[in-house]
């Protein structure tokens, strides 16, 4: 590995481990949330979706951190869509996050239907091509079982979200060897 390459991988530690803990402290915020059996707009909630905010903006930050560590192993198209998938999901999960912690917001602006489809969707296959590509281009970087954990762990999230404090524990797992020191 070059001088060059273990900048870049040891700029993939913090938002590896970051996203999806933070993705973790808003599946537990959201649990603490509904114990009384009602689920928004209490501390709780707001604590919880910044958390998810943050966290989102991290999976971007992470994104583009494995753009450039893939970029000079080609098929430059294939990065450059999933990465901007990526992006544009992120910017739409901001964006509905933004409606959950400031609901005045709906008399300025409806969030579009398709922002509540797409945004994830493009989100999470973006995030999910990068790690497989990351697998096939840097096998040292990833093992082929992490994408499958990130996966398995949005699919659990997409199911059903109270089984977001799993899917993030899943997402983070597979995303544990992009954190590890490299020698």
């Amino acid at each position: 590995m070059t001088v060059i390459d273990r900048r870049h991988t040891a700029a993939l530690r913090l938002p590896a481990l970051a996203a999806p803990l933070l993705l973790l402290v808003y599946g537990l915020f959201r649990v603490a949330d509904g114990l009384d059996g009602d689920r928004g707009n209490g501390w709780a909630w707001d604590v919880g979706h910044v958390a998810f905010g943050l966290g989102i903006l991290c999976f971007a930050v992470l994104a583009v951190r494995l753009r450039g560590v893939l970029r000079p192993a080609g098929l430059r198209a294939m990065l450059e869509t999933a990465t901007v998938a990526t992006l544009l999901g992120a910017a739409g999960f901001l964006w509905v996050i933004g409606y959950d912690l400031f609901p005045d917001l709906e008399d300025v602006a409806v969030i579009p239907g398709p922002v509540f489809i797409l945004g994830p969707a493009l989100f999470e296959l973006g995030l999910l091509a990068l790690l497989v590509r990351a697998v096939v281009v840097r096998p040292r970087l990833l093992p082929a079982w992490s994408p499958v954990l990130a996966l398995v762990g949005f699919v659990a999230i997409a199911v059903n979200l109270d089984l977001l404090p799993l899917g993030a524990a899943l997402v983070l797992v597979g995303l544990l060897p992009l954190a590890r020191r490299r020698r």
